[in-house]
């Protein structure tokens, strides 16, 4: 295929889905422990905004979909408040943070766990170095 010369690009998410088997038990998890703003259900799907990129939760409609999803990686200022914070609203992270990688202007710093579905998610941090 001829390379295409446009403006255009992907630059901007606007929703991510993530498969679970039982939408309230995931509602509360993602509102009431990580302290997601829950943005309303409708027809066994959940949304909520991720500072203008809409969280949607729901029941694989197929089996194509049946399975766990990528790794969503939300950003924080501060991961170690963060950890604590999460942790103390009992959520099981695989370790502690840690330093994942460097660029000339910062030290990258995550930490992964999961949600009652399995789904890895992920804490990350950008430190100024």
């Amino acid at each position: 295929m001829p390379p295409t010369t446009t403006d255009f690009s992907l630059a901007q998410i606007g929703q991510i889905s993530i498969p679970v088997r039982d939408v309230g038990r995931a509602v509360r998890f993602y509102r009431d422990t990580l302290g997601m703003r829950f943005l309303f259900e409708v027809s066994g799907l959940a949304f909520f905004d991720c500072g203008g990129v809409r969280l949607m939760l729901s029941v694989p409609e197929s089996p194509e979909f049946d399975h766990p999803a990528s790794v969503v990686y939300y950003r924080v200022d501060n991961i170690a408040a963060a950890f604590d914070t999460l942790s103390s609203r009992g959520v099981e992270f695989e370790r502690e943070p840690h330093l994942i990688g460097e660029t000339p202007t910062h030290e990258i710093w995550m930490a992964f766990f999961r949600d009652p579905e399995r789904n890895v998610l992920a804490i990350m941090a950008e430190v100024p170095r």
